[in-house]
């Protein structure tokens, strides 16, 4: 099992732009990340980049799946870096993690968030719009939670995109079933569809969606 020391090797490599600005990841080498400088210690938070390696996850002309989410989630962590957050990737580059490392790393560190960030694809190219799932069944305290979260983290995000709200809704996924946390699996946009996948090829809007999330955890996390 992975403890917290060893899961360090599982963070993002430091940013070389703001969140508000141009984004570049390193995805070559596994690099602990420079703590923030006002860091709340009781407040970790796991962000899981779906797919890596050679699950490639969905896939439309250049856009994959797996670059997309690792670039979202790299994002996202940046921005509750400068928030004072604490912050683990599942995933740093490219390569294959299993789904129950996955949820090991959240467990493992006994943190207090987990959230996965994947992205549609469907074989009508109508399908537009931006879900996200929780569990709802276990512990009453962490389906509500969840829940919650959901809520809150949607609700930016369709703010700040202007794309279709498809809703919260419920799911049997791995990784939001067997973490002990609240946790949700954000999906956030279909590559299939044409304007959308226009967006998500955006850096512009990447970053924009990637800020709303990160705002979404902190304004959950300060309501509690």
């Amino acid at each position: 099992m992975l403890r917290f020391l060893i899961s360090l090797i599982y963070l993002a490599t430091p940013l070389m732009a703001s969140c508000s600005q141009g984004f570049q990841v390193e995805t070559e080498t596994y690099v602990a990340a420079a703590i923030p400088t006002k860091t709340n210690n009781k407040q970790l938070i796991v962000i899981d980049p779906g797919h890596g390696g050679f699950d490639i996850g969905a896939k439309i002309k250049s856009i994959k799946e797996k670059a997309l989410a690792l670039k979202t989630a790299t994002l996202v962590k940046q921005c509750l870096h400068q928030k004072g957050y604490r912050v683990i990737l599942t995933r740093s580059r490219d390569v294959f993690i299993s789904l129950s490392k996955r949820t090991n790393i959240a467990n493992d560190t006994k943190s207090k968030l987990f959230v996965s960030i994947h992205f549609n694809a469907f074989k009508n190219p109508q399908a537009k719009g931006i879900e996200i799932y929780y569990y709802n069944k276990g512990p009453k305290w962490r389906q509500n939670a969840s829940k919650k979260l959901a809520d809150t983290v949607l609700r930016g995000v369709i703010a700040s995109t202007n794309a279709k709200d498809r809703g919260v809704k419920t799911g049997n996924f791995h990784v939001i079933r067997e973490t002990n946390m609240p946790a949700i699996l954000i999906e956030g946009g279909f590559i299939t569809n044409p304007q959308e996948y226009s967006n998500l090829a955006n850096q512009q809007y990447v970053e924009k969606m990637a800020r709303s999330i990160a705002d979404g955890i902190e304004k959950y996390l300060k309501s509690n």
